[in-house]
């Protein structure tokens, strides 16, 4: 019999400071009506989640690619699993529109430097937010440059338009329930060729099941299924509220565009700036984004979750070339994640939820560029 570790002291004066500011972004976003409220609190508890859980992808890859670990990619596909089987009744009744982009070769790159980026910043998109939330000084280098990054790509979209592409393909769009019953049986198919592959790892192995300990529910931490069923959960009600799948990187490249804005850019001189979604979001609050107002809620949760735990302090980047690593990964990230339509949320989570095929097409690069990344990470210090 495994003996559970101690439940953690929580941190009370933190813990006070951080849900005043979780009211305060709650009840500012409510100004922007009750579903921009209730986003937040999700926000709020996607960070929650992933930081209890320890949910990550860039590390989940890596495991994998490194030390033949598939434990991180066996909750991936179990979580795309429960999505494809929430989203599809949700995207088939026209509550909510999925995440469907082109199959292009501009998303192809895109994948493959934010494989790269992901093992350079230690960090994908969701994770670097949650990340700073649990004091993480380096991933404040990686949200920098990823901001930039992916303000630079909005910058730069003539050349990759005239790139090869290929319209759009939604199999719930095309077939509906059949579309995604298919997509189900090759998700099922990989989980379940993983999971016998990483049998003598699962079996008895602490950390994977829930164990039964309800005081951990708010000190954490969290099984990594019990993290998959929140996840699952919480997507489907951004779905509901937001009327479109979670995501991240719009937040950051929003951000960045407003702070050039304020620096003294001037975005009349982008063809895509001038566009009327675009510049509606420039000249709007960021409380009346909702990716903006999710992003936040995510570091705000996050930090309780840290705080719950005992365990919120701000750490320093472990060296210079680190910080560097964070900074070179974070650009690559941005960058690659505006050509790739979307991050490892609007673009491989969301996108395949949706049953579009662009998100298949987002992780085999992504794959990819994972593997030239884990090669790079000694170049900067980093483990692999």
């Amino acid at each position: 019999m495994t003996t559970l570790p101690a439940l953690a002291r929580p941190q009370r004066l933190p813990l006070l400071v951080i849900a005043a500011l979780v009211s305060g972004l709650a009840l500012a976003a409510s100004a922007h009506g009750w579903r921009q409220g209730g986003l937040a609190l999700v926000g709020v508890l996607l960070g929650a989640s992933l930081y209890h859980a320890s949910f990550g992808f860039a590390s989940g890859y890596r495991r994998l690619l490194v030390h033949g670990d598939g434990r991180g990619v066996l909750a991936q596909l179990c979580l795309l699993v429960l999505l494809t089987l929430l989203f599809a009744p949700v995207l088939l009744s026209g509550a909510a529109r999925g995440s469907v982009a082109p199959l292009a070769l501009q998303a192809a790159v895109g994948a493959t430097l934010f494989g790269v980026g992901m093992q350079l910043g230690s960090g994908c998109a969701c994770g670097t937010l949650y990340a700073i939330g649990g004091g993480s000084g380096m991933m404040l280098f990686t949200l920098v440059s990823f901001s930039a990054g992916s303000f630079l790509g909005t910058l730069t979209p003539g050349f990759w338009r005239g790139l090869p592409r290929l319209e759009p393909v939604s199999l719930l769009e095309r077939w509906g329930w059949p579309g995604a019953l298919l997509q189900l049986l090759v998700l099922v198919g990989l989980a379940l060729a993983l999971w016998w592959w990483q049998r003598p790892k699962l079996e008895g192995r602490q950390g994977f099941w829930p164990e039964g300990r309800w005081a951990a529910l708010l000190s954490g931490p969290w099984s990594t299924v019990s993290g998959v069923l929140a996840l699952a959960l919480l997507s489907v009600l951004t779905l509901l509220l937001a009327g479109r799948p979670w995501g991240v990187t719009w937040g950051f490249t929003l951000w960045a565009a407003k702070l050039a804005q304020w620096a003294g850019w001037d975005p009349a001189g982008s063809a895509l700036w001038q566009q009327e979604r675009f510049a509606s979001a420039l000249q709007a609050g960021l409380l009346e984004d909702t990716t903006s107002v999710m992003n936040v809620g995510i570091v705000l949760g996050a930090a309780a979750a840290a705080a719950a735990a005992g365990r919120l302090s701000l750490r320093r980047p472990p060296s210079r070339r680190a910080a560097g690593a964070a900074l070179l990964g974070g650009l690559l990230m941005g960058y690659g994640a505006w050509l790739s339509f979307g991050c490892n949320v609007g673009a491989y989570l969301a996108g395949i939820a949706s049953t579009s095929l662009h998100g298949w097409l987002w992780i085999v690069f992504a794959l990819l560029g994972t593997a030239l990344g884990v090669r790079l990470r000694p170049r900067f210090g980093l483990p692999r």
